[in-house]
């Protein structure tokens, strides 16, 4: 099938990847304007750009859709469907009626449970237990369009942003595979109830609140890895945490009851968790063994608010 594709991230590369291996006609990529990123600020292709330009597709990068030039630059491709995942832009309506089966969005979420921009960070924050990836028809309304095919999966116990991300990938490149070869599919409306919202995800978010129960912030420590990371202080130190365990122990939030070869217990809310790897500001993410070895921390230490 004849297709446009709009996407910028990797969860949106891994969709393009897919249409691609299953042999679809991508006539036209969109994606973000490159953006500066790392120490150099230098401007930086998406993921979607990437592989477009590797498999040698052309690339178009507006900044806005709303522009006339750019909606005519759209409809002269002339395609049967526009696929979208991620792409961080908003599709007018000039936009979602130009093509015959209309614009097919990849969404990580099972709607109407969140909506919007970080579905997956919210799913974990939440402490659902599980997730999905919907085939939605696009429409005006903020991911309020009709699922024409859903898959749902658990979320584990030890996953992260970064796990689920890839699983939930996987399962949309191969989900907007299968819709497109059943085209035209039913359409099922969003039930009205049991609509969430996923908010941007805010770095100012990713501070560890200590008052909170062992299970919140593992989940906390989950959801922001691997962005933004999850941070807290060491003796005024900030300090990244990536991964913990359930632990046994009690004391004041914050407070390191032990710290060994096994890791950093530290005292919640409720509950202890078991700091196995962390990271020291413009350092290397570490084991805690390692940590240890190179940073000393005694119990009664406190972890507390840090930049």
């Amino acid at each position: 099938m004849k297709l446009i594709f709009a996407g910028t991230p990797e969860f949106a590369a891994t969709a393009l990847g897919a249409l691609l291996d299953a042999g679809h006609d991508v006539a036209l990529v969109l994606t973000q304007p490159d953006r500066p990123a790392g120490r150099g600020m230098a401007l930086q292709a998406s993921p979607v750009k990437r592989l477009a330009e590797a498999r040698g597709l052309p690339v178009f990068q507006p900044t806005t859709l709303k522009d006339p030039v750019a909606q005519a630059q759209l409809a002269a491709v002339g395609v049967e469907a526009m696929v979208v995942a991620a792409y961080g832009l908003l599709l007018p309506q000039a936009v979602l009626d130009l093509p015959r089966h209309g614009c097919l969005n990849i969404h990580a979420s099972l709607l109407p449970r969140w909506r919007g921009a970080a579905p997956i960070q919210r799913a974990l924050l939440a402490g659902d237990a599980e997730t999905g990836v919907c085939i939605m028809q696009m429409e005006a309304g903020l991911d309020t369009g009709p699922v024409l095919l859903a898959e749902a999966t658990p979320i584990a116990a030890d996953d992260t942003a970064a796990t689920l991300h890839d699983r939930l990938a996987g399962i949309g490149g191969r989900l907007i595979v299968d819709a497109l070869a059943r085209l035209p599919l039913p359409a099922q409306p969003q039930p009205a109830a049991g609509v969430t919202y996923a908010a941007k995800i805010d770095k100012a978010e990713s501070a560890i609140d200590w008052t909170r129960p062992a299970a919140e912030v593992d989940r906390h420590i989950r959801a922001f890895n691997p962005f933004p990371g999850a941070h807290s202080a060491l003796a005024g130190v900030p300090v990244k945490l990536w991964r913990a365990l359930p632990a046994a122990g009690n004391g004041r939030p914050g407070e390191v009851l032990a710290a060994d070869r096994d890791g950093i217990v530290v005292a919640c809310g409720e509950g202890a968790l078991r700091v196995v790897e962390l990271q020291k500001a413009g350092g290397k993410r570490l084991p805690a063994t390692q940590f240890l070895a190179g940073h000393a921390v005694a119990p009664g230490a406190l972890f507390g608010s840090g930049a």
